[in-house]
């Protein structure tokens, strides 16, 4: 009997031990992200659907931040996202570039239930896994998961996925003021602002 109490006395101390030592080097060796990169990643839509060329917000981000990227790569988050990162990192607005699509409004996925087969490639193809579903059994979409990223349509081999515009809810709902222009912030590089200060 004795013999068990020292076997869990000993795995006790250990574990409180490891526990420590753990919990020491996380502190100690912890990486530091790039907070430019952090702020970037909190403008972008999070839809990880590709368009920009990257596999997802975050790489996009980082790409940004390294000035490998363009700001203007993101048709979900649109002209409003554009014009947030320009602010953000002092440059010059760039309209949406057409290589990488348009903006469109938010849409979510929805399948046709007495149409899928359950083949599961939707499931595979989606990000964020915003679809439920197993082999051979009817896939549905959970509705407040998907990000609208149109990346399941692609490989449904019977075409049962259509992509719906998503109404305005009091909580997503904007005020747009009648007649007003959309709201533009101009971007005056520094050497233009002293050059018309000086004239």
């Amino acid at each position: 009997m004795d013999g068990i109490l020292y076997a869990i006395a000993i795995m006790a101390l250990g574990g409180v031990v490891l526990g420590a030592l753990l919990g020491y080097a996380s502190t100690r060796f912890k990486v530091e992200g790039d907070p430019l990169v952090e702020k970037i990643d909190s403008i972008l839509p999070q839809t990880q659907c590709g368009q920009c060329g990257f596999p997802g917000c975050r790489p996009y981000a980082e790409a940004i931040a390294k000035d490998e990227a363009d700001i203007n790569q993101c048709p979900p988050g649109g002209d409003e996202n554009i014009h947030k990162l320009a602010e953000l990192l002092g440059k010059e607005y760039k309209p949406l570039s057409a290589e990488h699509g348009i903006e469109k409004p938010k849409q979510v996925a929805i399948i046709d239930e007495k149409v899928c087969i359950g083949c599961t490639l939707c499931i595979q193809a989606c990000p964020v896994d915003a679809i439920i579903g197993a082999a051979k059994q009817m896939h549905t979409i959970a509705e407040d998961l998907c990000t609208g990223c149109e990346l399941c349509i692609p490989p449904c081999p019977v075409e049962c996925i259509d992509m719906v515009t998503v109404a305005d809810t009091p909580d997503t709902w904007k005020w747009i003021k009648p007649g007003a222009a959309p709201r533009v912030i101009p971007i005056v590089p520094v050497a233009v602002a002293a050059h018309s200060e000086a004239a």
